[in-house]
């Protein structure tokens, strides 16, 4: 199935790292209008590769091989429902330039899959690109940085996108967008689907974007053919700590010693 492996038949706000923000900042946080969510669905294998999971010829840079490796795990009765549930909630897409042109050239003449098709075509779709390009697919609109600002322009317009009336943003695909989401803590929710399946090469999930931050787990559920569908939100600043018994452990410790936790 092509579209990203999407439709194969087979919206609590932003959280926010409170740490050493004074009680203004805190106030205005919590005090200031709603945003909408940016919420991104990853399909990914066990050792985090995201690259064409919906067919041979949807990405093949780097000399990548594998594409359409989500085909081999049909989806069951529970993940079908998952999936319509997604697309019957209002939402608007969120996609970067690669993930667009592969849904602009199959969603809009789709025959098939009209429970992906039909919101896909009639939402609005923002698509992040480094140059400024004449989006084909309807009511889609294009964010760029104008120079000399760059990739701190497009930054700045996803955050204004946030703060807009609307439903929430919808990520699918995008690998080099989710990376710097990821390292402007601009995602609110992320929902892995995760494959058992390794491939040991391919375009990764958790890339040079990545930052340290814990997670909450908020919901998973395991399909039929042991796919994990994980939805996590951001749950704070990493918390280190020592065991007992490993070297540096003080004296009398016993079991996992949380240290520099910020309640």
């Amino acid at each position: 199935m092509r579209g990203m492996g999407i439709g194969i038949k087979n919206k609590s706000g932003s959280s926010h790292i409170f740490s050493k923000l004074g009680k203004e900042s805190i106030n205005k946080v919590l005090h200031s209008p709603p945003m909408r969510k940016i919420i991104t669905t990853t399909f990914v294998t066990l050792d985090g590769v995201m690259q064409a999971p919906g067919g041979s010829k949807e990405d093949t840079s780097d000399g990548f091989t594998y594409g359409g490796w989500q085909l081999s795990f049909p989806s069951d009765e529970w993940m079908d429902a998952k999936l319509n549930d997604i697309m019957s909630s209002p939402f608007e897409l969120l996609l970067g330039k690669t993930t667009y042109d592969i849904f602009a050239a199959y969603w809009p003449t789709a025959k098939t899959d009209n429970q992906v098709a039909v919101p896909f075509n009639s939402t609005k779709k923002y698509v992040v690109s480094h140059t400024s390009f004449q989006p084909s697919w309807q009511n889609s609109f294009c964010v760029t940085g104008d120079p000399p600002d760059g990739r701190a322009g497009v930054v700045a317009e996803l955050q204004k996108l946030k703060t807009q009336d609307g439903p929430d943003l919808w990520v699918w695909g995008s690998g080099n967008l989710i990376q710097t989401l990821m390292e402007h803590h601009l995602i609110d929710q992320m929902h892995l689907w995760i494959y058992p399946i390794t491939l040991g090469t391919g375009k990764r999930l958790f890339s040079n974007g990545t930052q340290p931050q814990e997670l909450k787990l908020v919901d998973s559920k395991v399909s039929k053919t042991g796919v994990i569908i994980a939805t996590y939100e951001p749950g704070g600043v990493v918390r280190t700590g020592r065991l007992r018994g490993m070297r540096g452990a003080d004296d009398g410790e016993s079991g996992l010693v949380v240290l520099n936790r910020d309640d």
